[in-house]
């Protein structure tokens, strides 16, 4: 091999650079969004995985609750036996209160989080009051409302807990 071969092969041309960076940057206007919406189909598909875990769960408890004859005084209605760590307190109807001794099943903010991590697994995501939470929880009218607060699209989504008919729905805003 001669000394001019090796100097002529040391790297790319200004045509072959700029053809390169041309085709990236076609791929990436067309694979930029694709990838924006599977992220945002992720999420919308976490919140109802929640949401499907949490109506189970709560039909598990009121199955519980029935499995246990359906008690009617207190002691039996504070820490549901036979369920989780069985410190879940149920409603005069058998629907989940909190783990506090309360079974009003007009819901308040502590109690919707108690709730959560009574009925749920220790792996379910975090809730709390404020926005640095997977999903953050109010009680407007006794009601619990756990609104998903990561992803850009499933930001809004919520899981509403009704615990006097222990009806679970969600609805993306």
């Amino acid at each position: 091999m001669s000394i001019t071969t090796r100097q002529n092969s040391k790297g790319f041309t200004l045509i072959e650079l700029v053809t390169v960076i041309v085709i990236m940057g076609i791929l990436a206007i067309f694979a930029l969004p694709r990838f924006a919406n599977v992220t945002d189909q992720a999420h919308d598909a976490s919140v109802e995985g929640v949401t499907g875990a949490m109506a189970s769960a709560v039909a598990i408890v009121h199955a519980q609750w029935v499995a246990n004859g359906q008690p009617t005084t207190d002691p039996y209605r504070d820490n549901l036996a036979g369920f989780g760590r069985g410190d879940v307190d149920v409603s005069i109807n058998g629907w989940p209160t909190g783990t506090s001794g309360s079974n009003n099943p007009s819901m308040d903010t502590i109690r919707c989080i108690e709730v959560w991590y009574g009925i749920l697994q220790s792996s379910a995501p975090v809730v709390g009051t404020d926005e640095s939470v997977d999903y953050s929880v109010a009680a407007p009218g006794g009601d619990c409302v756990f609104t998903y607060t990561r992803g850009s699209s499933g930001s809004g989504s919520n899981i509403i807990y009704d615990a006097d008919t222990g009806e679970i729905s969600g609805i993306t805003l």
